[in-house]
């Protein structure tokens, strides 16, 4: 009896994830809810526990993407052991039947039995998938699950594994587009590949016994870290994997600086090139470096066109004078953070005001759902934060009914979940609406892009000082720029400028949020 286990469902936007280090191999015995390996999507990186006890079978191998739904391993939880029988040192007469005097008859029909393989479904909006490159040549002998080729969908990339065991014959070439169902290549089941001629084999030298501290995985690396390392010309056995037993991850193929190569001999130029007046000698170094995007990267590209493309954005912006709010922070942060264990910053006073116009502008924080528009009669601010991974924004719930103190603590600690990489899949999902803050990188105006499903996104900016007048007067001011990104197909010009001025109005009078007026 088996017991298939799939990629299981891990958030609403998540549609595939990468299988990154496998903790147990192949054949191992493994207990209910032991770690197996870990599971990489673009927002977090999981566990992902055995759901039975009994023999693992690995399907999917490590930098493998895999579809949520996605067949991960098999654990055998009553697998019967194949029993070899020792042959007698003394050969006995054995009489052969019948059936047996057939078999040869039958292995001959076997060998020429053909499997056809075509294209699955790797989706359910995907057509067309292209092969991208053969791993197996034509005519090469191929087992059952070996990959034979990778397949390009304008999604993902995925490998072909082998259906049957036998001769692989081509159909389908390099480079060609093929729809779903389409035939890619044939495999002779039962045939055998020809044997290349024996030459005598040197005699193997005898390998050294090895230490307590060596093992398979020590200096070998990952699926995703071989390719980063093949990229970069580096030797995985030179370097110290962070793995476990040693092996090395996508993380230390991606830290791994290449090594300098030796300059290569210059050839003597000819006397024509020699009087050509052109200079063409560059000083200086001109390396080049690629490094393959990361999931979470890709998934952030994909996204932020996807806003542009489908959404009629617009920006419109204001600014605050923000001494008021200063002034407050200077008189109250000591005894503030004395109280409360926290400091007291500038976002608690930007999340109070932009909770208290949201419910003054309902469609600021309404999102468009098909045909729909649908409204929220609570705020979940997301925040966007920079994690050593990219560019992540945790929610804070229900805000509107948060005191300072407690948005102050939800920030403080989502940041430090972001920081080391330990946000949940929940705690990154459902917000309704988004604080940006540029100015801490030193940007003095930008227009950011709204966080879809969301509709507006507020940007904040460097404080600089400036001349404004004020009572009729020329005073210097410590001045922020805002800006507030928005869909135009459901919000109103009125309503997003009214929303702005709103913002700007509780942040320059701070007492009103206390007071709600």
């Amino acid at each position: 009896m088996s017991k298939e286990m799939r990629v299981p469902t891990v958030g609403e936007s998540i549609s595939e994830v990468i299988v990154g280090q496998w903790f147990k191999k192949d054949g191992d015995q493994v207990q209910m809810d032991e770690v197996l390996c870990e599971l990489e999507s673009d927002k977090a990186t999981f566990e992902f526990p055995a759901e039975a006890s009994g023999t693992l079978r690995i399907k999917a191998k490590e930098g493998d993407t895999v579809e949520i739904g996605g067949l991960i391993c098999v654990i055998e939880t009553s697998a019967t052991a194949t029993v070899v029988v020792p042959t007698p040192a003394v050969a006995t007469p054995v009489v052969v039947p019948a059936a047996a005097q057939a078999a040869p008859m039958a292995a001959a029909n076997l060998a020429t039995s053909i499997k056809e393989m075509v294209v699955p479904t790797v989706g359910e909006s995907i057509t067309e998938v292209t092969l991208a490159n053969w791993i197996k040549k034509d005519g090469d002998q191929v087992t059952l699950d070996e990959i034979i080729a990778d397949v390009d969908s304008d999604k993902a990339t995925f490998e072909l594994p082998a259906e049957a065991t036998g001769i692989l014959r081509h159909v389908a070439k390099e480079g060609d587009v093929l729809e779903i169902g389409g035939l890619i290549c044939r495999i002779e089941v039962g045939a055998a590949a020809p044997a290349a001629p024996s030459t005598p084999a040197p005699a193997a030298p005898v390998a050294a016994p090895t230490t307590a501290t060596e093992n398979y995985a020590m200096g070998h690396a990952s699926p995703a870290a071989s390719k980063i390392l093949a990229e970069k010309g580096i030797d995985s056995a030179t370097l110290a994997g962070t793995g476990k037993d040693g092996r090395v991850t996508k993380e230390d193929a991606m830290s791994a600086s290449a090594p300098i190569s030796a300059p290569a001999p210059v050839a003597t130029p000819s006397p024509a090139v020699l009087a050509s007046p052109v200079e063409t000698a560059v000083s200086g170094a001109r390396a080049v470096r690629r490094e393959k995007m990361s999931s979470l990267r890709k998934t952030v590209s994909r996204r932020l066109v996807a806003v542009k493309n489908e959404t009629a954005m617009l920006t419109t912006f204001n600014e605050v004078n923000m001494k008021p709010i200063m002034d407050l922070r200077s008189k109250f942060k000591d005894q503030f953070k004395e109280k409360y264990g926290v400091g007291l910053g500038f976002m608690s006073f930007f999340t109070k005001a932009v909770c208290v116009a949201l419910k003054e502008w309902p469609a600021v924080n309404a999102q468009i759902d098909g045909n729909e528009m649908v409204f929220h009669d609570f705020c979940d601010i997301s925040v966007a934060v920079s994690a050593p991974k990219g560019l992540v924004v945790p929610v804070i719930r229900n805000a509107e009914n948060l005191s300072f103190d407690q948005i102050e603590k939800e920030i403080v600690r989502l940041a430090g979940k972001a920081r080391d990489n330990k946000l949940s899949i929940e705690e990154m999902t459902g917000g309704t609406f988004t604080i940006t803050n540029g100015g801490v990188f030193g940007s003095m105006m930008s227009t950011p892009i709204i966080n879809a499903p969301q509709s507006a996104i507020l940007g904040m900016h460097n404080i600089v000082e400036r001349p404004i007048a004020e009572n009729g007067q020329v005073v210097i001011r410590p001045m922020m720029y805002l800006a507030l990104s928005y869909d135009h197909r459901i919000i109103d010009g009125r309503e997003s400028v009214s929303f702005l001025v709103r913002v700007k109005q509780l942040l320059e009078d701070p007492t009103r949020l206390m007071f709600g007026v």
